[in-house]
Formats: structure tokens, C-alpha cells, sequence
């Protein structure tokens, strides 16, 4: 598996194994929340929300993206924003094709991400995730990164 940085020509795959990592991430999360409030945030469908997010993502100035191919196929990647002033650096988006998951791809871009923070003089590194059960996995390789819990509680209420 090689790790390399991100090409405008690899946007469909990137999408394409979006969409099918996080596609069970959602179904929890549509389980997990209140069924109005869902609807509210993903008025036509989860799909077309993190489609536009992925595509906005990869080509944000702000915004350094890496990804995984093994086999010539694109199997993972991993989007990271710096924020200098506060010298923290946010893992923004993290995926792996649901094929190839379990096989340590997602720690290598977790931590190609950390060196690349490190190297760029940053001082903290912060990912945010789910605490629904669809997020689990996410949770694991984060605390196996190194990463500890800051407890956060955070309400929705349909108005």
C-alpha cells in the first residue's frame, strides 16, 4: 500500500469509497438521532450531503489530502486542515473502502497525517467523531492513534 498526495483526477474514487465506508456510519446515525432533526440535516439524502462535502473538501485551499492505493486500486484518504494560530491540526476526513478496512489503512493515513501536523510545527492534533455505535470502529483507531476522549455533549431539537 502506497500513500500519496491526492490528485483532482481521483475525486470520483474518493466519493465513490466514501460513500460506502460511511453508508452503515449512517444508518446509525438515522437510528441514533431524532427522525425530524435527521431529515432536517439530510433533506434529500444522506448521499448528496457527503458528496458535496468530500468534493468541497478536496479542493479547499485550507485543505491537504492524502490517499491510500493498494493494488492500483484507491482505497483510502484522509483530509487535513492546520490552524496555525491556534498550532492545532484537525484530521477533517478520514475513510477506507469498506473492502480493505481492518488492514491498517486507516492508522497509516492517521499517522502520515500526524507527521505531516508535526513537521509543520503543529502543536496538537483533534478528530471529531460519533458516538453512535456506526462510529466505533472510528473511535478505536483513534484511541489506538494515541488520540483521548474530550467529552462533549451536544443537543438538537427540531424548532
Amino acid at each position: 500500500m502506497q500513500i500519496q498526495p491526492y490528485d483532482a483526477e481521483q475525486l470520483d474514487a474518493v466519493i465513490r469509497l466514501s460513500l460506502r465506508a460511511w453508508e452503515p456510519v449512517f444508518d446509525s446515525i438515522q437510528k441514533a438521532m431524532n427522525v425530524d432533526v435527521y431529515r432536517i440535516f439530510y433533506p434529500e439524502h444522506w448521499r448528496v450531503s457527503q458528496q458535496k462535502a468530500v468534493e468541497d473538501v478536496c479542493v479547499a485551499e485550507d485543505t491537504n489530502v492524502w490517499v491510500a492505493i493498494e493494488a492500483g486500486f484507491l482505497v483510502g484518504f484522509v483530509a487535513v486542515k492546520l490552524n496555525s494560530e491556534d498550532s492545532m491540526g484537525e484530521i477533517y476526513m478520514v475513510a477506507v473502502d469498506p473492502d480493505y478496512q481492518g488492514r491498517g489503512i486507516g492508522s497509516a493515513l492517521i499517522e502520515l497525517a500526524l507527521d505531516w501536523m508535526r513537521n509543520a510545527g503543529i502543536s496538537i492534533a483533534m478528530v471529531e467523531t460519533g458516538g453512535d455505535p456506526g462510529h466505533a470502529p472510528a473511535r478505536h483507531t483513534y484511541e489506538k492513534a494515541g488520540f483521548g476522549l474530550f467529552p462533549v455533549a451536544r443537543y438538537f431539537k427540531k424548532l
